[in-house]
C-alpha cells in the first residue's frame, strides 16, 4: 500500500488537532475530488513499519485529539488489508482518542454487506473508528458550509452506535463547538 500524504497536525478532518493518514487508490474518481492524483494505488511513498512508528509517535501529545484516515479511499480492497492490523494497533495503543475514516463508499450497502472488499477487514477497521464519513463527493451536491465533510449527501457516522443498534447513528455536529 502507499500513502500520498500524512498531516501530523490537521485541524480539517476531524475535531481537534489530528493525524492524517491519506492513502493512495480510489476507484470512486468522484467528479470534482480535491485530491484526483490519489486515485492511483501507485501514488506517493510506501506505507512500511517506519511509517507506522512516525504516525505512532505523532500521537503521544495530549494536544493531539485523534487520527483520520481518509485518501484515496481507505476500505479499497488493497488498502483495507494493509490498515486493520495497523488501525487495531493505533487504537489499542491510544485508546481514548478519537478515530475518524472518510471513505466514497455507503456504510451499509457496501462496507457493512461485504459488497465492497472483504467483509471480516472492513468490520476489523471499523471497530476500531468512532467516526465515518461515507459516500461519494457529489460535486452538484457541493456545500462548503459542511462541517467535515464536501458535498450534502455524505454523511457523519457514530460506528460504534451504529453497529451496537445495528441502525445508523448520525453525529450531531451541533454538539460540535
Amino acid at each position: 500500500m502507499n500513502y500520498a500524504k500524512i498531516k501530523y497536525f490537521d485541524v480539517s478532518n476531524g475535531p481537534g488537532v489530528r493525524t492524517s493518514l491519506y492513502v493512495s487508490g480510489c476507484r470512486n474518481h468522484c467528479k470534482g475530488c480535491f485530491n484526483p492524483e490519489t486515485w492511483d494505488f501507485g501514488y506517493g511513498e510506501p506505507f512500511t513499519e517506519e511509517v507506522e512508528e512516525s504516525i505512532i509517535k505523532s500521537m503521544q501529545p495530549e494536544y493531539i485529539k485523534g487520527f483520520t484516515l481518509l485518501g484515496g479511499d481507505p476500505f479499497e480492497p488493497e488498502n483495507a488489508v494493509r490498515l486493520a492490523p495497523f488501525m487495531e494497533k493505533l487504537r489499542k495503543i491510544y485508546p481514548a482518542k478519537s478515530f475518524w475514516c472518510f471513505t466514497g463508499y455507503d456504510f451499509e450497502a457496501d462496507l457493512l454487506t461485504g459488497k465492497k472488499g472483504d467483509h471480516n477487514v472492513n468490520m476489523r477497521i471499523l471497530n476500531t473508528l468512532d467516526v465515518l464519513v461515507d459516500g461519494r463527493f457529489v460535486e452538484e451536491l457541493k456545500d462548503i458550509n459542511l462541517l467535515f465533510r464536501g458535498s450534502s449527501n455524505q454523511r457523519i457516522i457514530l460506528v460504534r452506535e451504529s453497529l451496537e443498534k445495528d441502525d445508523v447513528v448520525l453525529w450531531n455536529e451541533k454538539d460540535f463547538v
